[in-house]
């Protein structure tokens, strides 16, 4: 089957959690890696995610854990919803 990896980058404004992760991590950007696998038996290319990674940097180390896409996706709108400006 074929896979690819998709890279991007994240904000949050407020320090964040996820499971996997130790400890609360501190407001900034992050790299984060979407490997995600082709849908086969449909008429048109589409893919699904199988896994997220992100990058955690402490001093000179950088580390990748594997995350739930969801659980970060959830964590970022999360962010973002509490930084939206009132109306």
């Amino acid at each position: 089957m074929f896979t690819r990896t998709k890279t991007r980058t994240i904000h949050f404004d407020r320090p964040f959690a996820l499971l996997g992760l130790e400890g609360l991590q501190p407001a900034g950007d992050y790299q984060v890696l979407d490997d995600e696998e082709q849908i086969t038996g449909i008429s048109w290319l589409a893919y699904r995610r199988i896994a997220t990674v992100i990058e955690i940097h402490a001093g000179q180390t950088t580390r990748r854990i594997t995350v739930d896409g969801e659980e970060l996706d959830a964590a970022v709108a999360r962010d973002q919803a509490d930084t939206s400006p009132s109306h």
